[in-house]
């Protein structure tokens, strides 16, 4: 019992000698103790109050988790349709890249076999489908029983097989998707039949050009071929210009948009770094005396940076036309305003003692802020210009999503269609590419030119 009475005797002597070390610290009043619970209890209210405006509970009912599977898979796969028209039966099953009317292929793939009455699609691992004098003939490995339908007269029907839920059966047509690489389309005029496929089609060479299908050694072979490919070009020219070219993948496109929003960027970060810098000095205090104009200026630069870029772009838009030349000036306005700010509070915070040094040996106004304050702020005007230079790279795509050009254009255009989702992705590795280029970059110029070395 002495022990415990002790303890406690020495807690509490070590508890007075902190509270005078730290007064305020360990001994706090009501409100401040309740300071923390209440702030958190505000959080989880405005969370619950969001969670109900927003109606999260309908959001998610309304999702379509299958369409979002389909985006995903045509992000890094691509179909091949095989068509079958009841009003143009002589041309039998018409085979095509995306269902692209430019892109049948004049010899039917591997796994499509055609006899004079019967044709058998290969599903892969989902089976095969045989069509076959008006019924369509399903095989699935999982099921012993085939699934039978029939078709060419009317509306689809089907005759037999088991129920099951990916199999979808109304007035009108037939729809199977026995998985997502595979889809059995029927309806009055035509039984389709899609097959997918892991990999971009197409990516290097288009579907009518000379260079599709052949493999790397080929290639490789052609570059030192004395027979040229094209009269006016060496093969390796030829090579590069019909990659270049690649009208389903446009890389020639789709980099010159890339070099776009990269000159949006630097041009309008560059430009209002140059400009934010005299103007910084007039709204500094320790260098412009005169009140009224340093307010002036300051509250220019609160009106440049309190528009959003995104506005300053749809005004400028508007003024100039679509063009890269709308987004450099609304990136130029936005970053000048923050610029301005930024150096100026920079300028303020300087340290005195050097520019007073300098003064002191007779050099001029001019020569004191040259010499005395300019090199304390070089540092932070070169660390936050490379900074913002980053940022404006992953702005330039969003303003050139509003009709300013560049990458951010072409990305639009890919979504829009809802079919090209594998050129979305392929528009979104490379703009992540820049972005991480231009991070490096400017790590290294930072490093460069602040502390001296690469």
């Amino acid at each position: 019992m002495a022990d415990i009475r002790v303890s406690r005797a020495a807690l509490l002597n070590e508890e007075r000698r902190l509270d005078d070390l730290y007064p305020g610290v360990i001994s706090q009043d009501l409100k401040k103790r309740l300071l923390g619970p209440v702030f958190a209890a505000l959080v989880v209210l405005y969370l619950v109050v969001c969670f109900f405006a927003f109606d999260v509970l309908g959001v998610v009912d309304k999702a379509r988790g299958d369409m979002a599977q389909l985006f995903a898979l045509d992000s890094y796969a691509h179909k091949v349709h095989a068509k079958y028209q009841f009003k143009r039966d002589e041309q039998g099953f018409v085979v095509s890249l995306e269902g692209n009317r430019r892109a049948i292929y004049k010899v039917p793939p591997e796994w499509i076999g055609h006899s004079k009455s019967q044709t058998i699609i290969s599903l892969g691992g989902d089976g095969k489908v045989q069509f076959e004098g008006g019924l369509v003939t399903y095989f699935h490995p999982d099921y012993q029983q085939p699934f039978v339908f029939k078709v060419g007269e009317g509306a689809p029907q089907f005759l037999s097989g088991a129920e099951v839920d990916w199999l979808k059966v109304s007035g009108s047509q037939v729809n199977a998707r026995p998985s997502l690489y595979s889809r059995i389309w029927m309806t009055k005029s035509k039984v389709e039949v899609q097959r997918y496929f892991t990999g971009w089609e197409n990516f290097w060479f288009d579907f009518d050009s000379k260079l599709n299908g052949l493999s790397v050694g080929a290639l490789w072979s052609l570059v030192f071929a004395s027979e040229r490919l094209h009269p006016e070009m060496s093969n390796l020219r030829y090579m590069f210009h019909e990659l270049w070219t690649n009208n389903e993948w446009q890389h020639g496109e789709v980099y010159f948009a890339l070099l776009q929003t990269l000159i949006m960027a630097v041009v309008g970060t560059l430009i209002a770094g140059i400009l934010a810098l005299p103007l910084a000095f007039v709204a500094a205090a320790n260098v412009n005396p005169v009140k009224w104009v340093r307010t002036g200026m300051r509250r220019l630069f609160d009106f440049l940076r309190g528009v959003d870029m995104l506005i300053w772009s749809l005004i400028f838009i508007r003024a100039f036309g679509l063009g890269p030349l709308s987004g450099i000036f609304a990136i130029f306005f936005t970053d000048t305003g923050t610029f301005g700010k930024l150096f100026s509070e920079a300028i303020e915070n300087a340290d005195k003692k050097q520019a007073e040094g300098v003064q002191a040996t007779g050099a001029s106004s001019i020569q004191k802020y040259r010499f005395g304050l300019f090199p304390q702020i070089l540092p932070l005007f070169i660390s936050q210009m490379l900074y913002y230079l980053e940022s404006n790279t992953r702005s330039a795509t969003v303003i050139g999503a509003l009709g300013a050009g560049g990458i951010g254009l072409k990305l639009i255009e890919t979504m829009r269609t809802r079919q090209d989702w594998e050129n979305t992705l392929y528009l979104i590795i490379l703009i992540i590419a820049v972005v991480m280029l231009m991070d490096q970059l400017s790590g290294w110029l930072r490093r460069k030119l602040i502390k001296g070395n690469a």
